[in-house]
């Protein structure tokens, strides 16, 4: 298998501050990985440290093939969580500075601006200056800056920050367009439904160290969450008429409607048919598993209480305003 990236028992401190800790990650070319977990956990810093921005403490790291992403930094796309233009230049001259930077003639990048803005939604838009775009507009532009040279290795900390929901759904568009292409992705974010929309692999860090390193279709096996989403038919109908169904562990109430939730060991098909049998329904389906539950419970889950549980949901789903649409 070749492998885009490779992290082997990496650490990084801040003084006292232990920000990574025996980091492992091995990313196969072409793959697209989503390293995802609150803010503070550790994930720019591990970006930083594959950018060769910052170096590890100890522990090795392969970019490319390459000790360091320096060695291969014209086949990398970087757009950085703390992101930045000549605000002075053109859109156009900007862009084709970027492209120079990264190995391409002036007029093969030339060729490529008024199509690439074109394709984000922003025609036209070459002889404005940076500075006279919107947050959004420019979000754009900078994103195309970190592809523009058609890299081998995307890496995009945070891509969707900040952005309304026109711009999110373009930006992912382009990120899966990217990967489309061939070119391996990673994608960090705090936004967990982002790289559950878009991911076919997640990493989850917390508090510097990794605590999964999962296939998004080997998680959703593996976790079995044993909640039904139930929508009665008849509005005045009784949560009590579903909990007294056999197999039922608890009922809560959610504005008209029930999540269910299965006593272990239950069979999910047979209940919904009983659940049916019970009260009509309007709706009735299998819950979709979210990141977020899978994140809570793993790092919540033993001695740590409800209290941690509910302390790590409203961490890993602050910001949640910009989920994809």
């Amino acid at each position: 298998m070749l492998t885009a990236l490779e992290l082997r028992n990496v650490r990084k401190t801040f003084g006292a501050t232990v920000a990574v800790e025996g980091m492992d990650l091995v990313v196969p070319r072409g793959a697209l990985y989503g390293v995802i977990g609150p803010n503070g956990a550790g994930k720019t810093t591990c970006i930083r440290m594959i950018m060769s921005i910052l170096f590890p403490d100890s522990g090795e790291l392969s970019v490319l093939g390459h000790r360091s992403a320096l060695e291969a930094k014209d086949r990398i796309g970087y757009l950085p969580e703390e992101r930045g233009v000549y605000r002075k230049m053109k859109v156009g001259a900007f862009l084709i500075y970027m492209g120079e930077l990264k190995g391409l003639a002036a007029e093969d990048a030339a060729a490529r601006v008024p199509r690439l803005l074109q394709e984000v939604g922003l025609p036209g838009v070459e002889s404005k200056r940076c500075e006279d775009l919107s947050k959004g507009m420019l979000q754009r532009v900078q994103f195309l800056a970190a592809v523009i040279h058609q890299p081998d290795l995307l890496i995009l900390d945070e891509p969707f920050s900040g952005q309304d929901p026109v711009s999110v759904r373009i930006l992912r568009e382009h990120i899966l367009k990217e990967h489309r292409r061939g070119a391996t992705v990673l994608l960090s974010t705090h936004v967990m439904a982002h790289a559950e929309e878009m991911c076919q692999h997640v990493v989850m860090i917390h508090q510097g160290r990794k605590v999964l390193d999962e296939a998004m279709a080997a998680l959703r096996r593996q976790f079995d969450p044993r909640t039904i989403h139930f929508e009665p038919l008849d509005e005045n109908a009784t949560a009590s008429s579903l909990s007294a169904v056999g197999g039922v562990e608890r009922v809560e109430t959610l504005h008209g409607s029930y999540r269910i939730t299965l006593l272990p060991g239950t069979d999910p098909a047979a209940m919904m048919s009983r659940l049916a049998s019970a009260v009509a329904p309007a709706r009735i389906e299998l819950a979709r598993l979210t990141l977020e539950d899978v994140f809570v419970r793993i790092v919540a889950e033993g001695s740590h209480g409800k209290a941690a549980s509910d302390a790590l949901r409203a961490s890993v789903t602050a910001g949640s305003e910009g989920v994809l649409a």
